[in-house]
């Protein structure tokens, strides 16, 4: 999972890069405020992943296979619907958006371009959450590996084809993005198909309709949502108040940001893992196998963020003169380089405590604690340090990371008191 996650920030890196070597650092911003609007309404749906993870995992642990299924048909639909309502309010999501991300008109003017594009790959995406989450909780993470390298390697080679040859530039780099969600979900229906005959049995309506059933996963998607809300409202304050610094700043953060997007999906793979077996352990009341996957998981997520620290300390100022060859941006970058080096281990225990709170369907929690570090540690922080500019800003950021985590530690000892408790 660490090597399937590292291909979605890799495809963000090659948009920056892309755009980076065109004339402007416009182009790289617009990217940044596109990307950010999309973050917010796929990042704030991740719950269809998370909540089918979890939910699919127990029911597996339980060896009850038509739950399992239905858990995938449920889950989908609610992707159908949510998708439908995203492309009816397509045009308020975009004034909205523009309206709060204070960019330069002609930032303004190239985001636009890209958000009216790549919003129709929003039902595919959806659905692509949906079917990631329903193989990692069956405990296969051999077929999100294939969706994942297949969709993003073909989004990487379009947005070379497209910008470079076609020279289509922003409008080129969302419509790889639309025709690679789509390609990955064709080839997510038919691994659906083929894993029904290794867990052979019924698609049963008035099991995916149970009303007990649907209630709990809505529960549950509820509290992830507002969770997943809370960070992305975090990340659209950040950028926004990156925009206010010039689109220099602007671009320098986006880059940065990218080195964070790679960190955060190296450590989201053993996340994903935990959440598999955690939920497994829990369905099957295995208690010493919940603990054995607990610290197993955690060295795992040690040593990847203290891998990402190394790599990003000797070869940070080389990977940003990959994403642009704008001189101003890259000097900005590199002035708060620092920054990314330390983000990773200061930020691996709320991405481990993510999976085993995911897995063992504690929504709630996770809901209080993100709302704790945002609104009582991050907003706080960013107004105090104010006076340091972006490096004020950059601080603050991390202050949320560490809130996260130690919140988040205090909780998982009801889990670890009680670990087959699974009420949402």
């Amino acid at each position: 999972m660490v090597l399937s996650n590292l291909s979605i920030p890799l495809l963000g890196i090659v948009d920056t890069a892309v755009m980076g070597h065109l004339p402007s650092a416009e182009y790289v911003g617009a990217v940044a405020v596109g990307g950010l609007i999309f973050n917010f309404i796929f990042w704030g749906l991740r719950f269809l992943r998370m909540g089918t993870t979890g939910i699919t995992a127990q029911a597996f642990g339980t060896g009850d296979i038509d739950e399992v299924r239905a858990s995938l048909i449920r889950a989908l639909l609610i992707s159908v619907a949510l998708a439908v309502i995203i492309l009816a309010l397509q045009n308020l999501i975009a004034w909205v958006s523009f309206t709060l991300i204070d960019g330069s008109l002609r930032v303004e003017s190239l985001a636009t371009i890209y958000f009216s594009t790549r919003i129709w790959s929003t039902p595919a995406s959806l659905a692509n959450l949906v079917v990631i989450g329903w193989f990692i909780g069956l405990q296969n993470t051999k077929i999100p590996l294939i969706l994942l390298l297949v969709s993003n390697g073909c989004n990487i080679l379009l947005d070379l084809l497209f910008v470079l040859v076609f020279e289509m530039d922003i409008h080129g780099i969302a419509l790889a993005t639309v025709i690679a969600e789509y390609l990955g979900l064709i080839i997510g229906i038919g691994l659906i198909y083929r894993a029904g005959f290794r867990h052979p049995s019924s698609w049963r309506w008035t099991t995916i309709a149970a009303p007990g059933k649907i209630t709990h996963m809505l529960t549950i998607n509820r509290h992830i949502f507002v969770r997943t809300l809370c960070l992305i409202l975090v990340f659209a304050f950040f950028t926004a108040q990156s925009a206010k610094q010039g689109d220099v700043i602007l671009a320098a953060n986006a880059a940065l940001l990218n080195f964070y997007t790679l960190m955060a999906y190296g450590l989201d793979g053993i996340a994903y893992a935990a959440e598999a077996l955690i939920g497994k352990t829990i369905g099957s009341r295995n208690r010493t196998g919940l603990k054995a996957s607990v610290k197993a998981c955690a060295q795992w997520s040690t040593a990847i963020a203290l891998l990402f620290c190394s790599a990003y300390a000797a070869f940070g100022v080389n990977l940003i003169g990959l994403m642009t060859t704008i001189s101003a941006v890259a000097h900005a970058a590199q002035t708060y380089l620092p920054w990314a080096v330390i983000a990773p281990i200061i930020s691996a225990p709320s991405f481990l405590l993510d999976g085993i709170f995911i897995g063992a369907t504690r929504g709630r929690e996770m809901q209080n604690s993100m709302i704790f570090a945002a609104a009582l540690i991050f907003i706080p922080s960013w107004h105090a340090l104010q006076p340091y500019g972006n490096h004020g800003l950059w601080g603050a950021f991390m202050l949320f990371m560490v809130a996260r985590g130690i919140s988040m530690a205090w909780l998982y000892r009801r889990i670890a008191s009680d670990p087959m408790d699974v009420n949402p």
